[in-house]
């Protein structure tokens, strides 16, 4: 960006700064669970996987492995869609255990909204609005604690998640009083790694667990 004084001189320039998240490209831990790493073997650990665009993972998958309580680290793109609007705009989510969603969206600039990038339907917004421009790669990482049951089934404490946005925490501990409605209900078992369709070309790479 040039600065241009009355006489049209450029006076000063402005770098442009490209933002990158603090997880990006971020290594499986000995003992995690690699769920997608760009290999065709990889692809299989997903119901309806398919690899796209070389080694990049289709949303609308959902993982064969199920997972209690765990931590997750996955790297996300939106597309460019600068005619689309709202929930039109690279929409898809990651949903915990395919219980609870946390929004991807391209909602670079936007107010972070609890229907925005970042925000969990219904139950929080995210602390800040970490999105990046569409066509980053951007990072989730959370570590989650399931909902814990007594004998009779009955729910007796709310599952918990603190989730990093770029490596900026959104999410602090928080409570999460019920599910995502759209996908599978709180139930006292292990849960899926869900990443939503809807009709937007978002993409998945390097997504791994780490069990508890």
């Amino acid at each position: 960006i040039g600065l241009i004084n009355d006489d049209g001189d450029v006076t000063d320039t402005i770098p442009k700064v490209h933002r990158k998240s603090k997880t990006l490209g971020a290594k499986p831990p000995e003992g995690a669970v690699v769920l997608f790493d760009g290999s065709a073997e990889s692809v299989k650990n997903f119901e309806r996987g398919e690899a796209v665009l070389g080694k990049l993972l289709r949303h609308d998958c959902e993982s064969k492995q199920k997972f209690g309580d765990h931590k997750l680290h996955l790297e996300f793109r939106t597309p460019y869609m600068p005619f689309a609007r709202g929930q039109g705009r690279g929409n898809s989510g990651m949903y915990i255990q395919g219980r609870y969603e946390v929004q991807v969206l391209d909602s670079f600039g936007l107010d972070g909204k609890n229907n925005e990038c970042g925000g969990i339907y219904s139950i929080s917004e995210p602390k800040v609005n970490m999105c990046l421009p569409p066509l980053s790669w951007q990072t989730y990482d959370y570590d989650f604690t399931a909902a814990k049951y007594d004998a009779d089934g009955k729910k007796v404490k709310n599952a918990r998640v603190t989730i990093k946005h770029n490596g900026v925490v959104i999410h602090d501990d928080l409570e999460l009083p019920n599910h995502t409605p759209g996908k599978h209900p709180e139930a006292d078992s292990p849960g899926l790694l869900y990443l939503q369709g809807h009709g937007n070309p978002v993409v998945y790479r390097n997504v791994w667990v780490v069990e508890k």
